[in-house]
Order: structure tokens, then C-alpha cells, then sequence
């Protein structure tokens, strides 16, 4: 399942949009467009504004990776056939679940290029601080998969792409300014905190569980 999913988002345009788009974004706001998020403007040897910005376009990008997960192959009948194979659904949503995990890491390891630029024309070279970076790039990691399976159990219920965009991306906001932003600002101040790290995989893994549910249920229909 894991392989069937990743080769569909690279057989497609869908994971060099994502990558392009989200690439462009990033490097737009850090560097050419003015405000609280570009470089050189701060004055500083930072790259605080690569994590500040990042939650908010995963918020988008995940959903839009999660929405035809299973509304796709419930409009083209292939669920069925996974169903006839007797394939767990643990295994199915595991699968899909690390595919779209994989294309997302894709998308953030080309951001360790931001760092190496700030580093270079830093005064002197090399004045960054390279463990807030470390510890700020591996809680995009860990909200990347949390917000991944949020889409995920927000939007499996349905057949519809777009409303499954429209949920996942709703209840990623939500989760994230009630719940995952104090985390994510914890483990981003260069601390990894193992209370931090578990509330990313306890929420991760109740979705996912939660995801498990809700599609047996559908299918037993």
C-alpha cells in the first residue's frame, strides 16, 4: 500500500505541485517579500521565520495530500476491490498514512538550504543558532504527521476531494491554535521535550486510530 501510494503521487503532477508550490512559498516570504517573515529584513541571523510560516501552509498542503486518499478510491470502486482482498484496514490507513508522510518530508529537507545561506552570509560566518533550527525543523516533522492524520480522519468519511480538503484544513487550524502550537513552539525553542514529542504522537495516532473506525464502519455498511 505504502509503495502503491507513493508511486501514484510521483506518477501524477500532484507531489511536484506540492513541493514546488510549498518550496516557492517559503522562499518567497524569506527572502523577496517584505514583513515579519523575511530575513533581511529582521536584521538578525535567523531563519525564525521558515517555522513560523511553515504551520500555516501545512495546513493547506496536508489536506490537499489527504483528500483523495480514500474518497478517490471510493468513487472509482477500487475500495472494493481492497476490500475483497481482505487487506486489514490498520494496513490500508498505515500505508496511505506513511506515503503522504514521505512525499511532506520531501517537501521540507530542501528548507536545510535556508539555514546553510544564513550561516554563510551570517557576521560572523557561522553565527546562527544551529540547535533552535534542529530542534524547530524536527517539530515541522513531527506536525506534519500529526496534521496528516488529522486530515485524514477529518475528511474519510467522505467521498467528495473537496470536502475533504475543507475538513482536514479546518480541523487542522482548529487543532493547531487550540492544542499544537504551544508544542510546537516548545520543541521549537531548540528543547526536545519528551512530553512534547508525545502529544504529537498520542494525537497522531489517536486520528489514525480514529480513521481505522470510522472507514470499517463505512465499509460494513
Amino acid at each position: 500500500m505504502y509503495r502503491k501510494e507513493l508511486s501514484y503521487y510521483f506518477a501524477t503532477p500532484i507531489a511536484y505541485i506540492v513541493i514546488g508550490l510549498y518550496l516557492l512559498a517559503v522562499s518567497l516570504f524569506l527572502w523577496v517579500i517584505p514583513g515579519q517573515w523575511n530575513i533581511i529584513d529582521s536584521g538578525y541571523a535567523q531563519t525564525d521565520g521558515l517555522f513560523l510560516l511553515s504551520p500555516w501552509l501545512m495546513m493547506l498542503l496536508c489536506p490537499a495530500l489527504t483528500m483523495r486518499l480514500f474518497s478517490e478510491e471510493r468513487q472509482s470502486g477500487t475500495w472494493d476491490i481492497l476490500m475483497v482482498q481482505r487487506i486489514s484496514m490498520s494496513r490500508i490507513v498505515l500505508g496511505k498514512f506513511l506515503a503522504a508522510w514521505t512525499l511532506m518530508l520531501l517537501a521540507l529537507l530542501p528548507n536545510i538550504v535556508h539555514y546553510f545561506i544564513v550561516y554563510t552570509v551570517a557576521e560572523p560566518v557561522g553565527n546562527i543558532d544551529g540547535g533552535q533550527f534542529a530542534g524547530s525543523f524536527i517539530g515541522l516533522v513531527m506536525l506534519s504527521g500529526t496534521f496528516l492524520s488529522i486530515a485524514m480522519a477529518a475528511g474519510c468519511w467522505t467521498k467528495s476531494q473537496i470536502v475533504a480538503f475543507v475538513l482536514g484544513a479546518l480541523a487542522c487550524f482548529v487543532l493547531y491554535w487550540a492544542v499544537l502550537q504551544h508544542f510546537y513552539e516548545a520543541v521549537s525553542r531548540g528543547v526536545i521535550d519528551l512530553r512534547d514529542v508525545l502529544v504529537f504522537v498520542a494525537i497522531s495516532a489517536a486520528c489514525l486510530a480514529g480513521t481505522v473506525l470510522i472507514l470499517n464502519k463505512i465499509s460494513h455498511k
